[in-house]
This record gives structure tokens, sequence and C-alpha cells, in this order.
């Protein structure tokens, strides 16, 4: 059975309509979700959805070749899986656990199920097109904007999933998350300590100003945390778990 306080961590889950999530709640499964843990690969059939809480899922592009690049990342404002309900059993990206949390899981079959009802339909749809606009985002950043840049607007990304201002991530995982060699973003992380704005230590990267990052990173961060803020309802809004 699923807990409400943490249920509520989740936007998508706590905006969803009472009689929705009374019929979800004997099917959400708590999970933990730890770093590296892959969710699914690409071309794989999707047995579940996954809705993080307290952890962050990196969505990655795959070459032959083995390199990847994040296109998308994921945390307790949204769902891993959105190819379930747009018309596809399977996707071309892989979902990997970036920051370890918990969230929950659910079946499939549950979820194509509910789509039969409209307030569901276009929850998920608004996520989807907020989704969209943070890939399209992150390849025109990717493109076009520095290292710099991109990292900032990584880790500002991060924090806006997750609480407090500290992170868990080796720079050999920032690397394979934003393509790039691992010593580019050691030279980045190198400058952004050195001006302040963050300490990096064994792992553990500790936001020092957040609003030095804000200003350091390029507009892309702003564009897509506009669209996130636009479609989806806030945290401090009506929630449908209190009418539960």
């Amino acid at each position: 059975m699923a807990d409400e306080l943490d249920l509520v961590q989740n936007r998508l889950l706590a905006a969803l309509p009472p009689e929705v999530l009374r019929r979800w709640i004997p099917h959400l499964e708590l999970i933990d979700l730890s770093l590296s843990q892959v969710l699914y690969e690409s071309g794989a059939r999707m047995s579940h959805v996954y809705f993080p809480t307290t952890a962050i899922v990196s969505l990655l592009y795959v070459l032959e070749n083995g390199a990847s690049a994040e296109i998308a990342i994921v945390g307790n404002e949204g769902l891993v899986g959105v190819s379930l309900f747009m018309g596809g059993e399977s996707t071309t990206s892989r979902a990997v656990v970036q920051s370890a949390g918990r969230g929950y899981r659910l079946k499939a079959r549950v979820m194509k199920e509910e789509f039969s009802h409209a307030p569901v339909l276009h929850l998920m749809l608004r996520y989807t097109q907020a989704l969209i606009t943070q890939m399209a985002q992150t390849a025109v950043c990717n493109r076009h904007h520095s290292l710099d840049q991109q990292l900032c607007r990584w880790l500002l990304l991060s924090l806006d999933r997750l609480q407090g201002n500290e992170l868990i991530m080796t720079q050999e995982l920032i690397a394979n998350m934003l393509g790039v060699r691992r010593e580019g973003v050691t030279q980045s992380a190198l400058k952004l300590q050195e001006a302040g704005l963050i300490h990096y230590a064994r792992g553990h990267i500790s936001v020092l100003d957040r609003l030095g990052l804000e200003h350091r990173t390029c507009e892309c961060y702003a564009v897509v945390k506009k669209e996130y803020d636009r479609l989806l309802p806030q945290r401090d809004g009506p929630s449908s778990l209190r009418a539960l």
C-alpha cells in the first residue's frame, strides 16, 4: 500500500484527481532506486512506469559504439516511461538512476487502462510536453553553449528535483550524462569551485551559491523551468491527497 507522505513528494501523483489516486494506491509499489540502476534499456519492452520521489533518473541516448549523452532528467516533478501512453511499448533511450533515492512504480497495464479517463490523459500529456521541451533545450544547449554553462544547467535542474543542496555524483558519471570527456568536467567543476559556487570532494557536490549558478548558466535552464512551472501544478497548490 502506498504511503500518502511519500506520494505527495511526486508532483504528478499529488495532482491526480482523488478518485484516480484511490484506484492507483493498491497498485503503486514504493521501491528503492540505487545509483546507476538501469530502469529500462533502449528498445526493450517496458513493464512499469516510475514516479520518482527522492531519486533522479537520467534519460540517455546511446550510440552504436556505446557512447551516450543525456537528453533529459526526471525527478519528483514527473514520471519515467512516457512511451507507454504515447503509443509505444519501448523507446530509443536508456533510463539510468543518476541520484539514488526512492520512487513508486506502476505496472504498464494499469497505466494504459487509466488512459480511458480524461483527467489522467490531460495531466500526463502536459508533463510530456514539458519533458519534450527539456529534451529540445538540452540538444540546443549541448550544441551552442560552453561546458561550464551546461554543467551549471545540469546542476540547477538536478537541485530542482532534490531536497537540500547536495548531490552524490562522480565526475565520470557527469561526463557520461553530458556526453563529454571526464577531463572537461574536472576543469569546469574546478572553475565553479574556485568561484565559490560549489564544493566538490569524493563524489559529493555541495552547491554553495545557487544564485551564482543561475547567473552563470545560459538561458536554457530558465526556459525549461518556466515550461515545467507553466504546465504542471505547483507543490503548494491543491493536492488530491487531502481529499482521500
